[in-house]
């Protein structure tokens, strides 16, 4: 198999994010101004809980896959990471085909004693056979992840979300003249048809990838203490997992709900909770399409460097991961913060704006909180994610209730929680990831290179909006000479350098050595 750095499999799997994340946008674009933010807001309503059986189902599983597998193979056992794929398989196969099964039958009864809005029934539903088509997808994933091989991982997601966005949009538009909850129930047919499309897509692929495999010997491990294994790393996942959904899942019953007592009536809190969901944070998770690209791809970079005892690569790796996402991270949040206004109009939810900035002003530590976490796995120490998500959770969830619920504060109040939740995970990931691996923390990398490239696309952009600002077109050219300028700054700086360039697959390959 060819060597793939984990910079490499990290563009790979941020070119299909990208391109995920612009469907996905123009899909949201779609619903908001031709279904309208209610549907999303049921169907919002609806996907925490289905994440939480998803995650119940899969156990943390695929992560734990790709880590062991990332290991076997470093070591040339590439019979024993098949045998842990198969072992794999066959175990989300059946905890998937039990769990979808019993919530589909459970569906009325949760829909009338959890959800704050009975019309989730239908939407609930058609969701819970993709708990196990998802399970079965997940294993493949984390198969291909820990042969840090992202192409057939990328070539799936983009057929799933290409799939997604045609039938949930279609289905949607025709079933809205029978009620907002049926064009709700559209949305989750087309996310349904596009993991099915999927898994397909990626089986396939695996059938193809298989016979190119260097063979090695015999597995020389049990299925029981594969089983071991797989639970060992899995189970801290699984609980980080849980508390993250479950989490999730809380704030859709209780942001709603918090609104009503602010004074909003019942319509009026779920529609604003789809604005919330469907216009700023849609906006402010689309820059994590590197930092998810990035941080699936350092878990087994980093175990392959960890089981080879090369500390001083674990550090070189976590500290050029960190770096990269402060770089990606400080322009996309500038442009957010700036544009509040225009971006959130494109949503038709411009009275969001305000909500936009104060989430864009936490919103660098939410992406170095996953990027921190991928390191933090990889290292195998799964448990301390699990133990920074519950210090930030109790910090977060009073202040939400509390904040949320206030007439002068409202959305937000709920977006000032989630902001100081974000810095105190990520400071926490830092702290730890510095403990153990020794890793400086470089404030001239992490910070003044890149803020003195802000410093500079928050200038051109305040001489250029009252010239281009008010249309599209204009827009985008502010976007791309504040990015050009932050880019150049850099160069001059020493926060990019052509090594850096270099290692970036494609583009690589023409500059010189």
């Amino acid at each position: 198999m060819p060597k793939r750095t984990f910079v490499y499999g990290a563009t790979i799997l941020l070119g299909a994010n990208l391109l995920n994340r612009v469907l996905g946008l123009v899909y949201q674009y779609l619903i908001m101004n031709y279904i309208g933010s209610e549907a999303y807001g049921l169907f919002n309503m609806v996907f925490p809980i289905y994440m939480l059986a998803l995650v119940l189902t899969t156990a943390g599983i695929p992560l734990a896959i790709a880590k062991m597998v990332s290991e076997e193979v470093s070591l040339g056992r590439t019979a024993q990471a098949q045998a842990i794929f198969r072992i794999a398989f066959w175990l989300l196969f059946i905890s998937g085909a039990i769990v979808s099964t019993g919530l589909y039958f459970l569906t009325p009864f949760l829909t009338h004693r959890i959800f704050p809005d009975p019309r989730v029934l239908t939407i609930f539903q058609i969701c819970t056979p993709a708990i196990f088509i998802v399970s079965i997808s997940s294993v493949f994933r984390g198969y291909f992840q820990g042969l840090q091989n992202m192409v057939p991982t990328a070539i799936s997601q983009i057929c799933e979300q290409l799939i997604r966005v045609a039938v949930g949009y279609t289905a949607a538009i025709r079933l809205l003249n029978a009620g907002v909850e049926w064009a709700a129930a559209g949305l989750a047919l087309g996310m349904l048809v596009g993991e099915i499309v999927g898994l397909l897509v990626i089986a396939i692929q695996y059938q193809f990838v298989l016979p190119k495999l260097e063979k090695s010997h015999e597995s020389n491990y049990s299925s029981r203490l594969i089983l071991i294994k797989l639970w060992h790393l899995a189970s801290p996942v699984t609980a980080g997992r849980l508390l993250s959904t479950g989490l999730s899942a809380l704030d859709a019953l209780l942001i709603p709900l918090r609104l009503q007592v602010a004074g909003y009536g019942a319509r009026e809190a779920t529609t604003l909770f789809g604005q919330l969901g469907g216009a700023a944070f849609t906006l402010l998770t689309f820059p994590s399409v590197f930092t998810f690209a990035l941080a699936t791809s350092l878990v087994p970079a980093i175990s392959e460097a960890a089981a080879r005892h090369q500390l001083h690569v674990v550090r070189a790796r976590s500290a050029e991961a960190i770096r990269l996402t402060i770089l990606i991270g400080i322009p996309c949040l500038i442009i957010l913060f700036y544009f509040s206004r225009p971006l959130t109009s494109f949503f038709k939810s411009s009275e969001i704006a305000p909500i936009l900035r104060v989430l864009a002003l936490g919103g660098i530590f939410s992406y170095i909180q996953q990027t921190t976490t991928g390191i933090l796995q990889g290292l195998g120490k799964v448990h301390l994610p699990v133990l920074h998500s519950i210090i930030a959770a109790v910090i977060r969830i009073p202040l939400l209730i509390y904040l949320t619920s206030l007439p002068q504060w409202g959305l937000r109040g709920t977006a000032l929680a989630y902001t100081i939740g974000f810095i105190v995970m990520a400071v926490l990931n830092l702290m730890a990831i510095s403990r153990y691996t020794g890793m400086p923390i470089d404030l001239q990398r992490f910070l003044l290179q890149p803020v003195s490239g802000g410093i500079g696309m928050l200038l051109i952009f305040h001489f250029l909006d009252p010239i281009f600002g008010g249309q599209v077109v204009g827009y985008l050219t502010e976007f791309s000479v504040g990015i050009v300028l932050y880019s150049m700054i850099l160069f001059f700086n020493g926060g990019v350098t052509l090594t850096d360039l270099k290692r970036l697959p494609w583009l690589g390959k023409y500059l010189p050595r």
